[in-house]
């Protein structure tokens, strides 16, 4: 059974950071890309930022380009967000997935508020 765990979420203020991590278990981790995705408030899934499996290539969206930087590591199947000059506009469930593309999250990811 695919099980991904998220954790690292909490309340932070602008230009603040954080560490988000997926614990991953079920499924062969090294062989799979994944991908974070967040979801805010009344709107819809977003594709945050992908990598390939080795770990050599990495992807971002546009909106965290330059502050957000995904890792991971193949020994203890997990995956990595590291979230610096957060924003406001940041605010969202993180979850982590499998594969470069959105997808409905089967995980309950993890909560990242940025607020003053």
């Amino acid at each position: 059974e695919v099980q991904l765990v998220e954790s690292g979420g909490g309340l932070v203020q602008p230009g603040g950071c954080l560490r988000l991590s997926c614990a991953a278990s079920g499924f062969t981790f090294s062989n799979y890309a994944m991908s974070w995705v967040r979801q805010a408030p009344g709107k819809g899934l977003d594709w945050v930022s992908g990598i390939s499996p080795g770990g050599g290539k990495t992807y971002y969206a546009d909106s965290v380009k330059g502050r957000f930087t995904i890792s991971r590591d193949n020994a203890v199947n997990t995956l990595f967000l590291q979230l610096n000059t957060l924003k406001t506009e940041d605010t969202a469930m993180y979850y982590c997935i499998k594969g470069l593309t959105p997808s409905t999250p089967l995980s309950q990811g993890t909560q990242v508020t940025v607020s003053s």
